[in-house]
């Protein structure tokens, strides 16, 4: 959308006892040094080790240490582009996607660790703006974009990226001005078995799309996420095919907005939660994988946020300007935001 606007816890008792809820606090931030004052928007770890991140000025990062060292590079030719998605694969192989009106739309490659880049995709378009995109394994992969000749404008790739085609069938219509917000590579989430999941809205109305079967057919359902100029849906994360959270924001944000909601039957229906603390809500949130009882972090402008009971209560960690998250395990996640700012997350509770 052009407005793009934690030590390991192991909790032990008596087995006849309910286990002691998860404390918030037990969350370790370490900044880690990006080696770039760049934005950092996206983030995509591989495991704990291998993390992959993107931002302007056609910036790339990588890892192969848990952060403890990073590598930043720029794409030749892109310097004016800003990378707001980026997917890795593994150590070697990751995608970057750019955002803007036509041709600034664009997907690269790289296969050699970021020593090359491969321009697999450009906007052809001059009405496109393509804004996020994930990938159901190395070779299968979509993209959105924003709503143009009333139609939801979404390409997709079967064999790595080499071809890129134009989902023409399968879709239903657009709302006039809608498309997803490119905050944080979070507008869309990619599942097990075809499942697939997207964010999108126009000022007047936040809605979801899901896929059970590759991208081949969609279902849509309205959200409960406040959408005005600016505001609404940021960013969905499912822990499986069934639950999973949507949450939302935007600079003009205002304290009684509606910015989370969770779903239960992967998708189908909606129940909104409680508010994340942060001012401006959210431009970024995931499930922890692994950990019991489920935790979500939600990051954006105004910093960091824990929720340990789907949204109902969150605590906030600190005040930094972040834009994205994304998590290996409990013991290895990664915010990014402004000024090269990378956070290292661990620590987050796995109930025993």
């Amino acid at each position: 959308m052009r407005y793009a606007a934690l030590l390991f816890l192991v909790l032990s008792g008596c087995t006849s006892q309910p286990a002691p809820a998860p404390d918030p606090r037990e969350i370790t931030r370490v900044e880690q040094q990006s080696g770039t004052s760049a934005l950092l928007i996206a983030v995509s770890p591989v495991d704990e080790n291998v993390v992959w991140a993107s931002g302007s000025l056609g910036t790339w990062l990588r890892t192969t240490d848990g952060g403890a060292t990073w590598q930043a590079g720029r794409v030749p030719g892109a310097d004016s582009l800003q990378f707001r998605d980026v997917h890795a694969i593994d150590a070697n192989t990751a995608y970057l996607l750019s955002i803007g009106n036509g041709d600034q739309s664009r997907i690269y490659k790289t296969t050699d660790a970021g020593a090359n880049w491969t321009l697999q995709f450009t906007n052809p378009d001059p009405r496109g703006f393509y804004d996020c995109f994930d990938f159901w394994d190395a070779q299968r992969g979509i993209a959105i974009g924003d709503e143009f000749d009333g139609r939801i404008q979404m390409i997709r790739t079967d064999d790595g990226g080499t071809t890129w085609r134009k989902v023409e069938s399968g879709l239903p219509a657009a709302q006039s001005g809608e498309g997803s917000f490119a905050a944080s590579g979070l507008c869309v989430e990619t599942g097990r078995d075809g499942h697939a999941w997207i964010v999108m809205s126009n000022p007047q109305r936040a809605r979801l799309l899901h896929t059970q079967d590759y991208g081949a057919t969609w279902a849509i359902d309205t959200l409960p996420i406040t959408t005005r100029e600016g505001v609404g849906p940021q960013a969905v994360s499912f822990r499986d095919n069934s639950n999973g959270v949507v949450l939302g924001g935007g600079y003009n944000s205002q304290p009684e907005d509606i910015l989370a909601a969770i779903s239960r039957d992967g998708g189908k229906t909606w129940t909104a939660r409680t508010r994340p603390p942060q001012r401006r809500g959210i431009w970024g949130g995931v499930f922890v994988p692994g950990t019991n009882p489920p935790a979500i972090i939600a990051v954006g402008p105004d910093g960091i946020a824990v929720s340990y009971d789907e949204a109902e209560t969150w605590m906030q960690l600190d005040t930094f300007n972040y834009w994205s998250v994304g998590f290996a395990s409990p013991r290895a996640g990664w915010a990014v935001g402004m000024n090269g700012r990378i956070t290292k997350l661990s620590g987050v509770s796995v109930r025993q």
